[in-house]
């Protein structure tokens, strides 16, 4: 079942903004089912650094990104935190309500501003349990996340940290609808597990390069193709892996 980007003169573009169908997962349910949900969807902004939920927070609904990116972190005793896996217009966050928990370990916090749909719990669930379409794309969903989240853990060990920073702006730009992020240096050393200086030093290197254009936080991505020559391998197997899963 693919996902669809939003084409020009669709029903995902006519809508005025805000539109719930530019998440994908939502474009890409059948219209009934679409018409069913579309009354407890919430338009709701997502600010930078906003946390979404908290370790051990019992979750009473979930959020269907549409132009935010949200990281999902890992953070230790002494406030070091390192990121498991990102959620863009591809997902949505708070799949323990449909998986069985009601709670997380880790928190989701805001790494590209933007917005979201936020849906009660009780009716995400209510929803999953009819099976079907939903669930059946819930459940892809899901297992893409795994998949990254794997992928992530790997690569956080394994490679440097400037393959590291291709592979999340690459990741980012997948979900955004433009060529520009804005985050704080702060930040991206929590999504990479390094420091503010390391994470100014592999930008300042991919903006000599011609890569990207980085000041003060502000990155304009402006050769993906110089990026993807130098990802790790990590990339390109979350991607194709999220396709496989969401044809």
């Amino acid at each position: 079942m693919t996902l669809p980007h939003p084409v020009e003169g669709s029903a995902a573009t006519k809508a005025a903004a805000p539109n719930p169908l530019l998440n994908r997962l939502l474009g890409a349910l059948p219209i009934d089912i679409y018409q069913g949900v579309l009354p407890h969807l919430q338009f709701v902004p997502l600010h930078l650094g906003q946390e979404l939920y908290g370790p051990g927070q019992t979750l009473d609904c979930v959020y269907f990104p549409t132009t935010a990116v949200v990281s999902m972190l890992c953070t230790m005793e002494n406030g070091a935190s390192a990121e498991m896996a990102i959620v863009g217009n591809d997902g949505i966050l708070g799949i323990a309500l449909f998986m069985g928990g009601n709670s997380v370990p880790n928190r989701a916090v805001v790494q590209i501003a933007g917005a979201a749909f936020r849906m009660p719990g009780s009716v995400l669930a209510s929803e999953f349990r009819r099976g079907g379409v939903f669930q059946q794309l819930l459940l892809r969903y899901t297992q893409s996340l795994i998949a990254q989240m794997s992928q992530t853990a790997a690569c956080n060990r394994l490679h440097a940290v400037e393959q590291r920073l291709c592979r999340w702006l690459l990741l980012c730009h997948d979900r955004l609808p433009s060529n520009e992020l804005v985050m704080t240096q702060e930040l991206m050393g929590d999504m990479l597990g390094v420091t503010r200086e390391a994470v100014s030093l592999e930008a300042s290197r991919l903006q000599h390069a011609g890569l990207i254009d980085y000041h003060r936080g502000h990155i304009t991505i402006l050769d993906r193709p110089g990026l993807e020559a130098r990802v790790c391998e990590c990339y390109g197997v979350v991607r194709r892996e999220t396709e496989r899963l969401m044809k």
